[in-house]
Protein backbone atom coordinates (compact mmCIF):
# COMPACT_ATOMS: atom_id res chain seq x y z
CA UNK A 1 0.00 0.00 0.00
CA UNK A 2 1.04 3.49 -0.61
CA UNK A 3 2.00 5.99 1.51
CA UNK A 4 -1.08 7.90 2.89
CA UNK A 5 -1.13 11.21 0.75
CA UNK A 6 -0.47 14.48 2.93
CA UNK A 7 0.32 16.86 0.22
CA UNK A 8 -1.66 18.43 -2.17
CA UNK A 9 -1.46 20.37 -5.53
CA UNK A 10 -3.64 23.60 -6.44
CA UNK A 11 -4.89 21.06 -9.00
CA UNK A 12 -5.88 18.24 -6.24
CA UNK A 13 -8.01 20.59 -4.20
CA UNK A 14 -9.96 21.44 -7.45
CA UNK A 15 -10.50 18.10 -8.14
CA UNK A 16 -11.53 16.86 -4.42
CA UNK A 17 -13.39 20.41 -4.06
CA UNK A 18 -15.16 20.88 -6.77
CA UNK A 19 -14.11 24.82 -6.55
CA UNK A 20 -11.57 25.97 -9.52
CA UNK A 21 -8.26 26.58 -9.07
CA UNK A 22 -8.38 30.13 -10.10
CA UNK A 23 -11.12 30.56 -6.97
CA UNK A 24 -8.82 29.06 -4.72
CA UNK A 25 -6.34 31.49 -5.11
CA UNK A 26 -8.54 34.30 -5.18
CA UNK A 27 -9.80 32.97 -1.76
CA UNK A 28 -6.25 32.68 -0.57
CA UNK A 29 -5.37 35.84 -0.75
CA UNK A 30 -8.10 38.21 -0.27
CA UNK A 31 -9.10 36.17 2.60
CA UNK A 32 -6.56 33.93 3.65
CA UNK A 33 -8.47 31.06 3.89
CA UNK A 34 -5.71 28.41 3.02
CA UNK A 35 -1.78 28.24 4.15
CA UNK A 36 0.20 26.74 1.82
CA UNK A 37 3.65 25.82 2.26
CA UNK A 38 6.17 25.90 -0.82
CA UNK A 39 8.63 23.26 -1.96
CA UNK A 40 12.73 24.05 -2.43
CA UNK A 41 11.45 24.88 -5.61
CA UNK A 42 8.98 27.54 -4.29
CA UNK A 43 6.35 25.29 -5.71
CA UNK A 44 2.52 25.90 -3.88
CA UNK A 45 1.35 22.61 -2.01
CA UNK A 46 -1.01 21.91 0.62
CA UNK A 47 -1.25 19.71 3.63
CA UNK A 48 -4.20 17.59 5.02
CA UNK A 49 -5.28 20.57 7.17
CA UNK A 50 -5.79 22.77 3.89
CA UNK A 51 -7.79 20.03 2.34
CA UNK A 52 -10.13 19.76 5.47
CA UNK A 53 -10.72 23.34 5.63
CA UNK A 54 -11.41 23.86 1.59
CA UNK A 55 -14.36 20.72 1.76
CA UNK A 56 -15.68 22.51 5.11
CA UNK A 57 -15.01 26.09 3.19
CA UNK A 58 -17.12 24.56 0.19
CA UNK A 59 -20.09 23.21 1.89
CA UNK A 60 -20.86 26.30 3.54
CA UNK A 61 -20.54 28.29 0.68
CA UNK A 62 -23.32 25.82 -1.24
CA UNK A 63 -25.00 26.51 1.85
CA UNK A 64 -25.53 30.10 0.89
CA UNK A 65 -22.52 30.86 3.60
CA UNK A 66 -20.75 33.98 1.68
CA UNK A 67 -16.97 33.46 1.58
CA UNK A 68 -16.67 36.87 3.27
CA UNK A 69 -18.27 35.49 6.28
CA UNK A 70 -16.89 32.55 6.37
CA UNK A 71 -13.42 33.85 6.64
CA UNK A 72 -14.53 35.84 9.53
CA UNK A 73 -14.96 32.14 11.11
CA UNK A 74 -12.88 30.54 13.26
CA UNK A 75 -11.34 27.40 12.16
CA UNK A 76 -13.19 25.89 14.83
CA UNK A 77 -16.80 27.43 13.88
CA UNK A 78 -15.96 26.16 10.39
CA UNK A 79 -15.51 22.39 11.56
CA UNK A 80 -19.06 22.88 13.45
CA UNK A 81 -21.11 24.38 11.35
CA UNK A 82 -19.60 22.46 8.35
CA UNK A 83 -20.53 19.15 10.31
CA UNK A 84 -24.17 20.56 11.40
CA UNK A 85 -24.94 20.87 7.62
CA UNK A 86 -23.93 17.37 6.96
CA UNK A 87 -25.63 16.30 9.49
CA UNK A 88 -28.53 18.31 8.96
CA UNK A 89 -29.01 18.49 4.95
CA UNK A 90 -29.28 15.02 3.87
CA UNK A 91 -28.98 16.68 0.16
CA UNK A 92 -26.76 14.66 -2.21
CA UNK A 93 -24.13 17.30 -3.05
CA UNK A 94 -23.85 18.02 0.47
CA UNK A 95 -23.19 14.03 1.77
CA UNK A 96 -20.55 13.29 -1.24
CA UNK A 97 -18.81 16.24 0.42
CA UNK A 98 -19.18 14.99 3.93
CA UNK A 99 -18.03 11.51 2.31
CA UNK A 100 -15.20 12.86 1.23
CA UNK A 101 -14.21 14.88 4.67
CA UNK A 102 -14.70 11.53 5.96
CA UNK A 103 -12.56 9.87 3.75
CA UNK A 104 -9.46 12.03 4.29
CA UNK A 105 -9.67 12.32 7.61
CA UNK A 106 -10.35 8.60 8.47
CA UNK A 107 -13.62 9.51 10.47
CA UNK A 108 -16.11 6.70 10.49
CA UNK A 109 -18.20 8.70 12.85
CA UNK A 110 -19.08 11.46 10.30
CA UNK A 111 -19.77 9.00 7.76
CA UNK A 112 -22.54 7.45 10.00
CA UNK A 113 -24.11 10.24 10.71
CA UNK A 114 -24.15 11.28 7.21
CA UNK A 115 -25.67 7.85 6.34
CA UNK A 116 -27.94 7.59 8.98
CA UNK A 117 -29.18 11.16 8.25
CA UNK A 118 -29.84 9.96 4.39
CA UNK A 119 -31.63 7.12 5.71
CA UNK A 120 -34.45 9.56 7.67
CA UNK A 121 -35.48 10.28 3.90
CA UNK A 122 -34.38 7.86 1.48
CA UNK A 123 -34.39 3.83 1.12
CA UNK A 124 -30.91 2.51 1.21
CA UNK A 125 -31.63 1.55 -2.85
CA UNK A 126 -32.10 5.73 -3.34
CA UNK A 127 -28.64 6.52 -0.95
CA UNK A 128 -26.57 4.03 -3.13
CA UNK A 129 -27.99 4.67 -6.37
CA UNK A 130 -28.01 9.23 -5.79
CA UNK A 131 -25.47 9.16 -3.51
CA UNK A 132 -22.61 6.49 -3.37
CA UNK A 133 -22.54 6.00 -7.42
CA UNK A 134 -21.63 9.20 -8.19
CA UNK A 135 -19.15 9.35 -4.63
CA UNK A 136 -17.65 6.41 -5.94
CA UNK A 137 -17.36 7.64 -9.64
CA UNK A 138 -15.58 10.87 -8.10
CA UNK A 139 -13.45 8.35 -6.20
CA UNK A 140 -12.26 7.00 -9.67
CA UNK A 141 -11.63 10.74 -11.24
CA UNK A 142 -9.45 10.89 -8.09
CA UNK A 143 -7.52 7.71 -9.05
CA UNK A 144 -7.03 9.20 -12.50
CA UNK A 145 -5.87 12.55 -11.00
CA UNK A 146 -3.13 10.90 -8.64
CA UNK A 147 -5.06 12.59 -5.97
CA UNK A 148 -6.37 9.34 -3.84
CA UNK A 149 -4.23 6.41 -1.95
CA UNK A 150 -5.17 3.28 -1.51
CA UNK A 151 -5.90 4.04 2.12
CA UNK A 152 -8.30 6.49 1.89
CA UNK A 153 -10.20 4.31 -0.36
CA UNK A 154 -10.30 1.32 1.34
CA UNK A 155 -11.07 3.21 4.01
CA UNK A 156 -14.48 4.41 2.76
CA UNK A 157 -15.20 1.22 0.62
CA UNK A 158 -15.03 -1.21 3.44
CA UNK A 159 -17.44 1.02 4.92
CA UNK A 160 -19.66 1.19 2.03
CA UNK A 161 -19.62 -2.87 1.50
CA UNK A 162 -20.48 -3.06 5.64
CA UNK A 163 -23.81 -1.22 4.78
CA UNK A 164 -24.19 -3.35 1.63
CA UNK A 165 -23.77 -6.61 3.59
CA UNK A 166 -26.15 -5.76 6.44
CA UNK A 167 -28.93 -4.78 3.98
CA UNK A 168 -28.38 -7.79 2.35
CA UNK A 169 -28.47 -10.14 5.59
CA UNK A 170 -31.79 -8.55 6.62
CA UNK A 171 -33.53 -9.49 3.11
CA UNK A 172 -31.63 -13.17 2.54
CA UNK A 173 -33.11 -13.91 6.26
CA UNK A 174 -36.95 -13.51 5.75
CA UNK A 175 -37.24 -14.02 1.51
CA UNK A 176 -38.27 -17.18 -0.13
CA UNK A 177 -36.06 -17.66 -2.77
CA UNK A 178 -36.79 -18.42 -6.69
CA UNK A 179 -34.52 -21.27 -7.51
CA UNK A 180 -35.08 -21.87 -11.05
CA UNK A 181 -32.54 -20.09 -11.77
CA UNK A 182 -29.00 -19.32 -10.35
CA UNK A 183 -27.09 -15.78 -10.36
CA UNK A 184 -23.49 -16.42 -9.98
CA UNK A 185 -21.42 -13.17 -9.19
CA UNK A 186 -17.31 -13.01 -9.23
CA UNK A 187 -14.74 -10.84 -10.42
CA UNK A 188 -12.34 -12.00 -13.12
CA UNK A 189 -8.09 -12.57 -11.04
CA UNK A 190 -6.63 -9.24 -10.34
CA UNK A 191 -10.42 -7.42 -9.97
CA UNK A 192 -11.12 -6.19 -6.59
CA UNK A 193 -13.13 -3.29 -7.29
CA UNK A 194 -16.67 -5.67 -5.92
CA UNK A 195 -18.85 -2.80 -4.72
CA UNK A 196 -20.97 -2.87 -7.55
CA UNK A 197 -21.51 -6.83 -7.86
CA UNK A 198 -22.15 -6.43 -3.90
CA UNK A 199 -24.11 -3.49 -4.48
CA UNK A 200 -25.82 -6.30 -7.69
CA UNK A 201 -26.40 -9.03 -5.15
CA UNK A 202 -28.47 -7.08 -2.61
CA UNK A 203 -30.71 -6.15 -5.79
CA UNK A 204 -31.23 -9.82 -7.10
CA UNK A 205 -32.08 -10.79 -3.50
CA UNK A 206 -34.50 -7.86 -3.27
CA UNK A 207 -36.31 -9.98 -6.08
CA UNK A 208 -36.17 -13.10 -4.61
CA UNK A 209 -33.48 -14.83 -6.61
CA UNK A 210 -30.71 -17.41 -5.76
CA UNK A 211 -27.66 -16.06 -5.72
CA UNK A 212 -24.30 -17.83 -5.45
CA UNK A 213 -21.50 -14.96 -4.20
CA UNK A 214 -17.91 -15.86 -4.57
CA UNK A 215 -16.28 -12.15 -4.64
CA UNK A 216 -12.67 -10.90 -5.95
CA UNK A 217 -10.43 -12.17 -8.20
CA UNK A 218 -12.19 -15.86 -9.27
CA UNK A 219 -10.01 -17.87 -11.60
CA UNK A 220 -12.38 -19.25 -14.47
CA UNK A 221 -11.81 -22.54 -13.91
CA UNK A 222 -13.02 -22.33 -10.75
CA UNK A 223 -16.70 -22.34 -12.28
CA UNK A 224 -16.20 -25.73 -13.60
CA UNK A 225 -18.35 -27.13 -10.36
CA UNK A 226 -21.06 -24.90 -10.87
CA UNK A 227 -21.65 -25.73 -14.58
CA UNK A 228 -23.05 -29.18 -13.92
CA UNK A 229 -24.28 -28.30 -10.78
CA UNK A 230 -27.18 -26.19 -12.10
CA UNK A 231 -28.56 -26.31 -15.28
CA UNK A 232 -29.46 -22.85 -15.87
CA UNK A 233 -26.66 -20.29 -14.43
CA UNK A 234 -26.79 -16.07 -15.42
CA UNK A 235 -22.90 -15.55 -14.81
CA UNK A 236 -22.39 -12.06 -13.54
CA UNK A 237 -19.13 -9.91 -13.89
CA UNK A 238 -17.69 -6.48 -13.25
CA UNK A 239 -14.89 -5.66 -15.50
CA UNK A 240 -12.67 -2.17 -14.10
CA UNK A 241 -9.18 -3.01 -14.53
CA UNK A 242 -9.28 -6.67 -15.67
CA UNK A 243 -8.39 -8.42 -17.71
CA UNK A 244 -6.20 -5.92 -19.60
CA UNK A 245 -6.88 -5.13 -23.04
CA UNK A 246 -4.80 -7.60 -24.73
CA UNK A 247 -5.90 -10.57 -22.64
CA UNK A 248 -9.89 -9.49 -23.16
CA UNK A 249 -11.03 -11.62 -25.90
CA UNK A 250 -9.08 -14.59 -24.71
CA UNK A 251 -11.19 -14.42 -21.34
CA UNK A 252 -14.43 -14.29 -22.87
CA UNK A 253 -13.41 -17.24 -25.71
CA UNK A 254 -13.09 -19.24 -23.09
CA UNK A 255 -16.19 -18.82 -21.04
CA UNK A 256 -17.60 -18.63 -25.06
CA UNK A 257 -16.66 -22.14 -24.55
CA UNK A 258 -17.52 -23.01 -21.34
CA UNK A 259 -21.38 -21.52 -22.23
CA UNK A 260 -21.54 -24.00 -25.65
CA UNK A 261 -24.32 -26.19 -25.86
CA UNK A 262 -26.23 -25.02 -21.95
CA UNK A 263 -28.46 -22.69 -21.11
CA UNK A 264 -26.15 -20.63 -19.07
CA UNK A 265 -25.30 -16.80 -19.47
CA UNK A 266 -22.64 -14.37 -19.06
CA UNK A 267 -23.59 -10.74 -18.50
CA UNK A 268 -20.69 -8.25 -17.70
CA UNK A 269 -20.69 -4.17 -16.92
CA UNK A 270 -18.15 -2.12 -16.36
CA UNK A 271 -15.71 0.43 -18.25
CA UNK A 272 -13.90 -2.55 -20.02
CA UNK A 273 -16.73 -3.71 -21.64
CA UNK A 274 -17.03 -0.81 -23.86
CA UNK A 275 -15.49 -2.51 -26.57
CA UNK A 276 -17.14 -6.11 -26.35
CA UNK A 277 -20.09 -7.06 -28.69
CA UNK A 278 -22.24 -10.21 -28.01
CA UNK A 279 -22.57 -10.74 -31.20
CA UNK A 280 -19.24 -11.58 -31.82
CA UNK A 281 -19.81 -14.86 -29.71
CA UNK A 282 -21.74 -18.47 -29.54
CA UNK A 283 -23.20 -18.35 -26.27
CA UNK A 284 -25.64 -15.78 -24.29
CA UNK A 285 -23.72 -13.00 -23.56
CA UNK A 286 -25.19 -9.59 -22.58
CA UNK A 287 -22.45 -6.86 -21.81
CA UNK A 288 -23.74 -3.25 -20.14
CA UNK A 289 -21.55 0.15 -19.84
CA UNK A 290 -22.49 0.16 -16.26
CA UNK A 291 -24.29 -1.11 -13.60
CA UNK A 292 -27.22 1.42 -13.83
CA UNK A 293 -27.69 -0.02 -17.18
CA UNK A 294 -27.76 -3.37 -16.14
CA UNK A 295 -30.20 -3.07 -13.64
CA UNK A 296 -32.63 -1.63 -16.02
CA UNK A 297 -32.84 -5.40 -17.35
CA UNK A 298 -33.63 -6.73 -13.95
Amino acid sequence: MNNIKTSFTIKDLENLSGIKAHTIRIWEKRYQLLSPERTSGNARYYDTKNLQKLLNVSLLNKNNYKISKIAKLSEESIVLIARELANKNALVDNSINAFKMAMFSFDQVLFNQTYNQLLINKTFRDVFKEVFIPFLDHIGLMWQTDTLTPAHEHFVSNLISQKIQINIEKIQQNLLVDDSEVYVLFLPENEIHELGLMYLNYELSLRGKKTIYLGQSIPLDNLNSLLTMFTKIKFISSFTVAPVDLLMNDYISEIDVKLKNTKHEFWAFGNRTKNLNSTDYNGQFLFYKGLIDLLKDL
